[in-house]
């Protein structure tokens, strides 16, 4: 009885792995950069919807539809997010940051990274239009860098347009600043929004940053799906990214491991924002 559950356990075991190589090579996610729990969850989640028993039946089955593929990506890559999620975050940064890096310079240089369909990235867009009109914007200016893995998920966002719900957060004269209402009842955000975004698709770890002397580096909500030496790896891929005093911004409920908070200055630690120390070696 006892070989025999163990001949199930390695049975079980090798029709994962075999699952999982097949995700690597056919979506480009990279399984291992993720907890296994987690890729287990969304997986199986795939496996009750499609009505599959085992992980070899399903893994069959996904290799016969493209429908599903693309489903579970969907499934792997999906994020929650919505404009001015954890609103206290964005006060910080509309009050005390982004005015402090225009202090020092005229133009400001951010990465939203892992942006989803492009609520948080639109959400900075608006925080950075308003804070350059205050200003007259005739001296300064910003650009941000917006980026995931998910090609389709990256569609959405250059779209731009959201249902009322995302924008829960948003106040009435923002909406009507910086979105148009369209005919079936959504929100199309307007081009001056547009203007301070560009959209890439990037890989978190490849470990080639998408640019360098960054103000500012978003990612929140991200890592909690990440294995503690891929978080590692994303914070030291991060620190040369940013220029001298940058600003980390992590989800509230991220965190830094010992390993590699020596690499960066707390700022505010009730909303997760840090800053880059110099001449630091991790």
């Amino acid at each position: 009885m006892q070989t025999s559950y163990i001949l199930y356990i390695l049975t079980t075991m090798d029709a994962f792995r075999a699952l999982e190589h097949t995700i690597e090579k056919n979506l480009g996610i990279h399984c291992s950069n993720y907890k296994e729990d987690y890729i287990k969850r969304r997986i199986l989640s795939r496996m009750r919807s499609t009505g599959r028993e085992t992980f070899e039946e399903y893994h069959r089955f996904l290799l016969s539809s493209q429908q599903e593929m693309e489903d579970l990506r969907n499934a792997l890559t999906i994020n929650v997010t919505k404009f001015f999620r954890d609103p206290d975050v964005f006060d910080v940064l509309r009050i005390h940051v982004l005015p402090g890096i225009l202090q020092k310079r005229h133009r400001v240089h951010i990465w939203c990274a892992g942006c989803s369909s492009g609520e948080e990235a639109y959400t900075l867009a608006i925080l950075l239009y308003d804070l350059i009109a205050s200003r007259g914007g005739s001296d300064v200016s910003g650009l941000i860098y917006a980026t995931d893995i998910d090609q389709e998920i990256l569609k959405r966002a250059k779209d731009g347009i959201y249902d009322k719900k995302a924008l829960e957060n948003v106040s009435h004269a923002q909406l009507a600043r910086h979105f148009t209402l369209c005919s079936d009842g959504r929100y199309e955000v307007k081009p001056h929004l547009r203007e301070l975004i560009r959209f890439r698709h990037h890989d978190l770890m490849s470990g080639v940053p998408i640019s360098r002397f960054l103000d500012c580096i978003s990612c929140r909500n991200v890592t909690i799906y990440f294995t503690e030496h891929q978080k590692n790896d994303l914070a030291r891929l991060f620190h040369p990214s940013l220029a001298a005093g940058g600003y980390y911004v992590m989800g509230k409920t991220e965190y830094l491991s010992r390993e590699v908070e020596s690499l960066f200055t707390p700022y505010n630690v009730l909303e997760k924002i840090y800053t880059k120390k110099d001449e630091t070696i991790c």
